[in-house]
């Protein structure tokens, strides 16, 4: 009998903490990294007495969220209790939203959105061994300073059917995120979260299996080892014959292994309940206008224009419109340029070169590289009237101390050579590497390499190789 074949079926869940200046119920001022317990109130304490206030910013950031998913926003969606006791929880119960999110049914890229809707965030516990406060293995320091931040909980379909693809869309929904400007979307600092629930089924059958839920992993790398851990687990499980169990698993990144957090819970579990302290949020048209109005041009859209109209590689494109400092600096370079560079050119000079000289993670804009001395330098190596290594040289010295490529080339005498120059260079070089002309006309085509690096080396760089490789074939 052939053995069954099983497929993964994989939805995400993404808590965004929002760029707000406030907590989402109270004045408390947002914080990371501040002495613990010092950005709190009597109401995100949840002390008696004390009523909420619902941020008006974090609504609108609600609201443009929906929208570029392509949601349909609630005329009119109110809060819940979310009771549970945990000690990150003071009041005892979590105020979020539940059959009445603020959006829904939406879309992004390949995936399709379940819903959109607004929450504020736990307290942050620290235990032992991770805080040099605390030795005893029974203790566990809270810093309330993250209770009540803002959040928005962005839950996809069950649309993704392998880790990688779940890492890529996750990639593309925090560029968007980003490109709104709504959240710092910083993975290592928490304010993007992600769970994956993960379940298997037979390939073909339309019938979901037991998902279990993979909580807070902290990277787009460890998320997508972590679903491969844990679709490796349950296909184990269900090859013995065993049943998959509805829980919560912990991914420990050292060891790769999966662990019991606890068994998951259902909606009545919470017992949910409308917030009583807080009025209905009810949109107005103004307010959906505005929140419309304040969308840019999202990544997928200038992905998709960077290769249909500027005839970019796919991978280019994406990385350019993905990472939107970098793709806001190749667009001024291109304007800077205009005319006098193509845009598949400067995309490869921005995309490889530039961001290798700049280092992994930087910012173009906040270097000593103008857009306009970029496209003046791709223009001059399009123009031949520098090499290719000479401009990577350029290119060092305008990292290093900025300044205008042209005046770089004539200071340092980086100017190509003129084909005259070139062609004696070529012939002082056949001459001393008789060894290697031979080798060449006998057959060996890999022996070139020798007469053109006699040449680059009497250049220093200045002449272009595949140039020098025409006129050496031409004399032999």
């Amino acid at each position: 009998m052939a053995e069954v074949a099983y497929e993964p079926v994989i939805g995400l869940e993404i808590h965004v903490q929002l760029k707000t200046a406030t907590k989402m119920f109270c004045g408390c001022a947002l914080s990371f990294g501040e002495e613990p317990n010092t950005r709190t109130c009597p109401v995100c304490l949840g002390l008696p007495g004390t009523l909420p206030v619902v941020n008006e910013q974090a609504v609108r950031y609600g609201l443009e969220i929906g929208l570029a998913l392509g949601c349909e926003l609630a005329p009119r969606s109110i809060f819940h209790r979310k009771n549970y006791f945990y000690p990150d929880l003071p009041k005892g119960y979590q105020v979020s939203q539940y059959d009445i999110p603020l959006a829904r049914d939406g879309r992004l890229g390949d995936v399709r959105i379940h819903r959109v809707h607004l929450e504020e965030d736990a307290a942050k516990l620290v235990h032992a061994g991770a805080s040099g406060r605390i030795h005893s293995a029974e203790a566990s320091d809270v810093d309330f300073n993250r209770g009540g931040t803002p959040l928005v909980e962005i839950v996809s379909e069950p649309d993704l059917r392998d880790a990688a693809s779940a890492a890529e869309w996750l990639r593309l929904l925090r560029a968007t995120l980003r490109r709104l400007g709504v959240s710092d979307v910083n993975m290592e600092e928490g304010s993007l979260r992600c769970d994956a629930n993960v379940s298997l089924r037979p390939a073909g059958s339309e019938q979901l299996g037991v998902k279990t839920e993979l909580k807070n992993m902290n990277s787009f790398r460890f998320i997508e080892r972590g679903i491969d851990a844990e679709i490796a687990r349950q296909e184990g499980i269900l090859r013995g014959g065993g049943r998959i169990e509805q829980e919560t698993l912990h991914y420990d990144v050292r060891s790769g292994a999966i662990s019991s957090l606890r068994s998951k819970e259902e909606a009545h579990d919470y017992r949910y309940f409308p917030e009583p302290d807080l009025v209905p949020i009810v949109p107005t048209a103004e307010m959906v206008e505005r929140a419309r109005a304040a969308i840019p041009e999202l990544p997928a859209d200038r992905a998709a224009r960077f290769a249909g109209e500027l005839g970019l590689a796919e991978g280019q494109a994406r990385l350019l419109a993905f990472r939107t400092e970098v793709g806001d600096f190749y667009e001024a370079a291109l304007a800077a340029g205009a005319g006098a560079v193509e845009a598949p050119a400067l995309a490869n000079w921005t995309c490889n070169d530039l961001l290798a000289a700049l280092g992994e993670g930087a910012d173009p804009a906040g270097s000593k590289v103008t857009p306009a001395a970029l496209a003046g330098l791709v223009g001059m190596v399009s123009a031949k009237e520098i090499s290719n290594s000479a401009a990577r040289e350029v290119l060092a010295k305008l990292v290093a101390d900025g300044g205008d490529p042209a005046a770089i080339v004539a200071a340092a005498g980086l100017g190509r050579a003129d084909e005259g120059e070139l062609a004696a260079v070529v012939e002082r070089a056949m001459a001393d590497q008789a060894d290697a002309v031979e080798k060449v006309r006998a057959g060996n085509a890999k022996a070139i390499g020798a007469i053109v690096g006699a040449v680059m080396r009497e250049t220093k760089g200045r002449a272009d190789g595949g140039e020098v490789q025409r006129l050496i074939r031409e004399r032999l």
